[in-house]
């Protein structure tokens, strides 16, 4: 459906401009992926550090989906329309493109806390966000000709990073 939206949007643009639509869509999603798996993945494993609370971690992902996802639309959308670059491209597309990725990418991470004990849903969590990640490592390395292993191990490693950092702010707040 969004693709049908933005192709009648873009109908009265010239062929360029519909590639630069595409890239905005393949931005958007991308970015919204990225950041609402790895923002999500410290929420879970940062809130179960310190509460071990499945009420509080979906709730926190349920308002995470809404306030996090608009922000970052709008964010997207402010940086794109502050660049100096003339062009007249279709900014909103890569807000709405962010804004359906990121918080699709997010509620996802409900299913498994609302159905599963929370030990075995924070683990499946990590476990299918950083399957997530992997793949879009794989797919931005062979749309740019890069080594895939090396994107692949950057983008892990910095999700890997935000999960560790995140349980250990966990169990300093369960201290407090």
């Amino acid at each position: 459906m969004a693709a049908g939206i933005v192709k009648w949007a873009v109908s009265g643009y010239n062929t360029n401009m519909i590639i630069k639509v595409r890239e905005l869509e393949i931005g958007g999603i991308s970015f919204g992926l990225t950041s609402g798996v790895v923002t999500t993945l410290g929420l879970i494993v940062g809130i179960n550090s310190a509460t071990g609370s499945k009420l509080a971690i979906a709730a926190s992902i349920l308002t995470l989906a809404v306030a996090d996802s608009l922000s970052d639309a709008l964010g997207m959308q402010l940086s794109e329309e502050s660049r100096l670059d003339e062009s007249k491209k279709p900014v909103w597309v890569i807000s709405l493109f962010t804004f359906m990725a990121k918080f699709f990418f997010t509620v996802i991470f409900a299913i498994p806390i609302f159905l599963l004990r929370l030990d075995l849903a924070v683990a499946l969590s990590v476990i299918f966000g950083l399957v997530l990640i992997t793949i879009t490592a794989i797919v931005v390395a062979k749309r740019h000709n890069q080594p895939i292993l090396k994107q692949v191990l950057e983008h892990l490693g910095f999700a890997i990073l935000v999960v560790i950092l995140s349980y250990y702010i966990g169990i300093l707040a369960e201290r407090l």
